[in-house]
């Protein structure tokens, strides 16, 4: 069986294109956006990822001022202070957040190395780890009070774009005083932590994709007819084969954001006259599997096909192969994955 829809196959042919983001990028006003002053030494640019984010608090007022023009004008105050009275050659945080939810990019050149997810600035946020940590300021003090909701959300969001970006877990989002000894980033906000890796692994874990017989990533040949026949379908239309011993199979390919486990489940209308051991190959990392799939029953709902590890980028994900013992038709409706 697996021969068979291996000679098909010929290998896997990838869809073109760079890989899909998981998680959307947030809106970041760069520096030239929010009128930066330019460095005035040259930046260091590392060839190394950074494994982790550390999360500061500015330390200024709590201010009620939630624009955009005030996110800029913080932006412009906190590097006029590094490198006027610190001495830094920029601003030392690779980005800020305010009290509005505003994201700006601190340290010149951090948002062009996030935006390609290679690479890194070195800042001056935190003594030893200035060469593997994305710093973040969020404006204010939260000694006893927590963020606003605005900016607490946004952080989430920026987290999980980051750590989307570097491929790092939530586990890898930490306080300023793990690290060097100071209260940063306040009481109240490092008690948030916890809580903030959860909703970061949430946002991380929500990556989901469909694709249907209709869809892009789906392709087999002429022998695959369409029917349109059974209420269970998804979208549209579905296609059917009669089962041969050989090859031909129908093919459902997808770009994965990045390398991990996904959860792997299939949609088709359920009929007698269906295939009750129709086969399902899943191509993982550990190579073929196959899940032989009663679509006499069941119909008209997702079922799972099981969890499997993937690498990322465009890949086909699963083949509905003909080459089975049954007689009745093979059906090919649609596949859905889902980041675990």
């Amino acid at each position: 069986m697996l021969l068979g829809v291996g000679g098909a196959a010929g290998g896997l042919e990838l869809l073109s294109g760079a890989p899909a983001l998981a998680v959307p990028a947030p809106t970041i006003a760069s520096c030239a956006t929010w009128g930066a002053r330019n460095p005035s030494d040259a930046l260091t640019i590392l060839g190394n990822n950074p494994n982790k984010i550390l999360i500061h608090h500015t330390a200024t007022a709590n201010s009620t001022d939630y624009t955009l023009a005030h996110a800029y004008a913080l932006s412009r105050s906190i590097q006029n202070y590094h490198m006027d009275s610190n001495g830094w050659s920029d601003t030392g945080q690779h980005f800020t957040v305010s009290r509005g939810g505003f994201i700006t990019e601190g340290r010149h050149n951090s948002l062009s190395k996030l935006t390609a997810g290679s690479g890194m600035v070195q800042g001056a946020h935190c003594p030893g780890q200035n060469d593997q940590a994305i710093g973040i300021e969020n404006e204010g003090t939260y000694t006893s009070l927590t963020p606003p909701a605005a900016l607490y959300n946004k952080l989430v969001d920026f987290c999980a774009y980051i750590a989307d970006q570097y491929n790092l877990p939530a586990t890898a989002i930490y306080g300023h005083r793990d690290f060097h000894a100071t209260s940063c980033p306040g009481d109240a906000f490092y008690a948030m932590l916890p809580q903030l890796r959860s909703d970061v692994a949430a946002k991380l874990n929500a990556w989901s994709t469909i694709i249907d017989n209709t869809s892009a990533g789906f392709r087999a040949s002429s022998a695959w007819l369409t029917s349109t026949y059974s209420s269970q379908r998804y979208g549209a239309d579905y296609r059917y084969a009669t089962p041969i011993a050989a090859g031909d199979a129908a093919y459902y390919s997808a770009t994965l954001p990045s390398s991990g486990n996904y959860k792997v489940e299939t949609w088709y209308p359920a009929n007698t006259g269906y295939n009750a051991v129709t086969p399902f190959v899943v191509f993982s990392s550990a190579g073929s599997t196959t899940v032989n799939v009663n679509q006499q029953a069941n119909g008209g709902k997702w079922v799972s096909l099981g969890t499997h590890a993937f690498s990322s980028g465009a890949r086909d994900i699963v083949a509905v192969s003909r080459w089975t013992s049954g007689t009745q038709y093979v059906i090919a409706d649609a596949v859905r994955v889902t980041r675990v």
